[in-house]
């Protein structure tokens, strides 16, 4: 099985999908992950406020930490190589990282209860 891990800038909650003002971005990104999860991908988040010390365990992740000052944050690892910095990337880049048929968000979003109108999940 694939594993993901994002590590995420700071944020209020570990999706940063909170609060008043939410990030389309962080939105779209969290129910991509949920996608991932759906097809049997294990997905770690690990936030930079509530896990600090996750950032230097990791050598290159402490590295671009140590290069950056976490300005080229989120960094995406996939098994443990570093596959993208500094952005969100998107469902078919995840797609192909794991060797996913990638499927766009309307041919998914009835396999998904995510981020629809009446779901109270927590990517929402």
């Amino acid at each position: 099985m694939t594993t993901i891990t994002v590590y995420d800038p700071p944020m209020c909650c570990s999706t940063g999908v909170c609060g008043a003002d939410v990030d389309q971005q962080l939105i779209t990104f969290a129910a991509d992950l949920d996608w991932l999860k759906s097809r049997g991908v294990s997905v770690r988040r690990i936030n930079l406020s509530q896990e600090p010390a996750e950032f230097t365990i990791n050598e290159e992740v402490n590295a671009l930490m140590q290069a950056s000052g976490g300005d080229d944050l989120p960094a995406i690892l996939v098994d443990g190589k570093m596959v993208s910095k500094a952005r969100y990337p998107s469902r078919k880049e995840l797609a192909a990282w794991n060797n996913l048929a990638f499927e766009d968000r309307e041919s998914s979003a009835s396999a998904s209860p995510c981020c629809s109108s009446n779901a109270k999940s927590s990517c929402c």
